[in-house]
């Protein structure tokens, strides 16, 4: 585990500095036109989000959303396959590197939180921006993903990093055939799995795909939505985070009013490992009852540990989610809009 071990999770322990952790009452004095535009543009991202809802691949045949050590392993000398280490530690950025640098999975390639899956912090966004979509397609490029390929991502905390990639590739890229693995690097070693130093140059080739945006939501149409109460905003941090009692990462402490927190690691059993599609279900259904999957938005400190719950939401056939992107570092930025505190 990078960075230290302080338990912030229910039943799953990850380093306080590797958790996204957000209050008040808002009276509005937007101008009526600029209201308008953002509910205009959110409804607008809300009806493509229902026909991506309408067009997923609930098959038997699909590919996993979270795959097995065993299944992994039998996959390994598939040419498709493609392996990403996404560990890292938001106190140290180059651990990760340097524990990929010591051991991995075979064939792994390392995949950078904010080099390969951010673009820079902007004075508007959260702390870890989408990143530009050309670069994006390069990058994968360039690591030998194509549009034949089979991904799968794991870190070393139960997935809080490497559901950011996951969900890069699968929602935002479209790419269907990328998939977490489960338990990670611990579990594929407490499975048989071996481990290598040799660093893997598989053959560039050009990664096609147009990003959908109707798989995120900005602040803007965020606003829209929420004074319109049309979504319902889950907050992946931990709840010390949540209720304002703390926040180790950003200026302001608390979380958007009307959020409901359910921390990532309530996704997880006490191994690390995903709860099957009836308990995860269990979790998130009562929360988002009088909702569709396209009005529900998950958040969380920048961007990256909402992944998490976006990814066990749809393990529990409740259909495909939005995230917002910018996230509490986001919502905070401008110091305009509303911050609540407590449970609730």
């Amino acid at each position: 585990m990078l960075g230290g071990g302080v338990n912030l999770l229910t039943k799953f322990s990850v380093p306080a500095e590797n958790l996204d952790a957000f209050g008040g009452h808002l009276v509005s004095t937007m101008p009526l036109a600029l209201s308008v535009r953002r509910l205009s543009l959110a409804h607008l991202r809300i009806r493509n989000s229902v026909l991506e809802n309408s067009l997923l691949d609930t098959s038997p045949q699909a590919f996993p959303l979270i795959m097995a050590p065993r299944d992994l392993a039998a996959r390994c000398e598939d040419a498709r396959l493609r392996i990403f280490d996404c560990r890292f530690s938001l106190a140290d950025t180059e651990a990760g590197r340097r524990a990929h640098a010591e051991r991995h999975l075979p064939g792994a390639l390392y995949a950078h939180l904010d080099e390969d899956l951010s673009a820079p912090i902007r004075p508007d966004s959260g702390r870890h921006p989408l990143p530009e979509a050309g670069r994006f397609r390069q990058w994968l490029g360039s690591c030998g993903v194509s549009a034949e390929s089979e991904v799968v991502v794991y870190d070393d905390c139960g997935g809080a990093f490497a559901g950011r990639l996951w969900w890069l590739l699968r929602h935002w890229m479209g790419h269907p055939r990328v998939a977490l693995l489960d338990g990670g690097l611990n579990a594929w070693v407490a499975a048989g799995g071996a481990l290598s130093e040799r660093a893997s140059r598989p053959e560039p080739c050009r990664f096609e795909a147009r990003p959908r945006d109707a798989a995120w939501i900005g602040t803007e149409e965020l606003v829209a939505a929420r004074d319109a109460g049309q979504v319902r905003i889950i907050d992946a941090r931990p709840p010390e985070r949540f209720r304002g009692d703390e926040e180790p990462l950003d200026p302001v402490a608390g979380h958007i009013p009307g959020a409901v927190n359910l921390p990532l690691g309530g996704n997880l059993d006490a191994d690390g490992r995903f709860l099957d599609a009836g308990q995860l279900g269990a979790r998130f259904a009562p929360v988002i009852e009088g909702f569709g999957p396209e009005q529900v938005v998950h958040s969380c400190g920048s961007g990256v540990t909402a992944c998490h719950n976006l990814l066990a939401m749809e393990q529990a056939g409740l259909g495909r989610a939005r995230l917002y992107v910018g996230s509490w570092s986001e919502w905070i930025r401008s110091g305009e809009h509303p911050v609540a505190r407590g449970a609730d």
